[in-house]
């Protein structure tokens, strides 16, 4: 399949397309082989200093996902590519331009930081993988990158477990900017921390957003928190993507079942834009053995016979991207 570019005529910074992620399972000595498919086709485009908000529940593919973008996986199938350049192939200058130009910062800072390294180390340790950099440029480099974060010179010297759990989120994020990364994947960074801890470390990656021209994945369960940093928001389920939009779009006019659902569920402080809440029934369906048809139809209450009988594909609507034929029959009908 041929790239696309953006209006401008340019590469997109980062592309994705029909990324699946499949893993072989086997339920006995003799049973046949069975494959989860944790991604089944999921494709997108950003574009520099943007956000693309990947939501969904549980065990929809946002983190496998997060991995495959930063090949900490390899896709199944697929095509990705960084500016044009495909990051899939077996070349040693490919995949040193991915490691240092996409970069990821994990959920929990207490398992994704080494207790025995110091903070100076930490923040190092790239600079002594991938660069030249004498050991006065690397440290000289990572004090820098502490204040940008908002860490003191002093804590250069410390260990992690000297911190608390918003000082390490943003140690974490200072050691995914060590490299000067264009694109920066960051799998449910804030859902460890206290809510006035929360505010803080997004506005700080807001903050450098603007500053450095980031691009970010960001993945997260909480919309209240897509809401506040997103400008395009890709919802999945089930290792697929059913509704896709600017942020104003999905807020505004979510057409998707799953997806109203979601926002139902979203606190809202202003009693004008409190949704009226609609509870999903049943639990998320095994990925070892989806329902026939619409995956999500088995919890959608406005189901009917071409829901279960058929797998719904992407269509635009406006400016929405919608998988689902109960908007196709409304639109038809309208």
């Amino acid at each position: 399949m041929s790239q696309s570019m953006n209006a401008a005529g340019q590469h997109y910074l980062l592309q994705a397309i029909d990324l699946k992620k499949h893993y072989p399972v086997k339920k006995g000595l003799f049973a046949p082989e069975r494959a989860v498919k944790a991604l089944d086709g999921v494709s997108f485009t950003l574009e520099r200093g943007k956000t693309l908000a990947v939501v969904g529940e549980s065990g929809c593919g946002k983190s496998t996902l997060g991995r495959l973008l930063t090949m900490i996986e390899t896709p199944s199938e697929g095509e990705l590519y960084y500016q044009g350049q495909d990051l899939l192939k077996p070349d040693p200058a490919a995949q040193k331009l991915r490691r240092q130009k996409i970069q990821i910062v994990f959920q929990n800072p207490y398992g994704s930081l080494n207790p025995r390294k110091k903070v100076g180390q930490i923040l190092e340790e790239p600079l002594v993988i991938n660069t030249d950099l004498s050991k006065a440029e690397r440290r000289e480099k990572a004090l820098s990158m502490m204040a940008k974060v908002g860490l003191k010179t002093e804590h250069y010297d410390r260990y992690p477990h000297m911190f608390s759990g918003g000082q390490r989120q943003r140690i974490a994020i200072a050691r995914g900017l060590m490299l000067d990364p264009d694109v920066v994947i960051a799998d449910e960074p804030v859902s460890a921390l206290d809510v006035s801890v929360r505010a803080q470390v997004l506005n700080l990656m807001m903050d450098l957003q603007q500053e450095l021209g980031l691009s970010y994945v960001f993945i997260s369960h909480d919309l209240s928190v897509v809401e506040h940093i997103a400008d395009e928001v890709m919802v999945m389920y089930l290792g697929r993507c059913v509704e896709k939009g600017s942020k104003e779009a999905i807020f505004n006019n979510p057409r998707h079942p799953y997806t109203q659902a979601l926002l139902s569920a979203t606190p809202r402080l202003n009693p004008a834009l409190r949704r009226e809440r609609i509870k999903l029934i049943g639990e998320l369906p095994s990925p070892l053995n989806p329902p026939p048809g619409c995956a999500f139809n088995a919890r959608c209450q406005h189901r009917f016979d071409t829901c279960v009988q058929f797998q719904p594909t992407l269509k635009a609507y406006g400016d929405q991207l919608i998988a689902c034929f109960v908007v196709d029959r409304d639109e038809a009908s309208s």
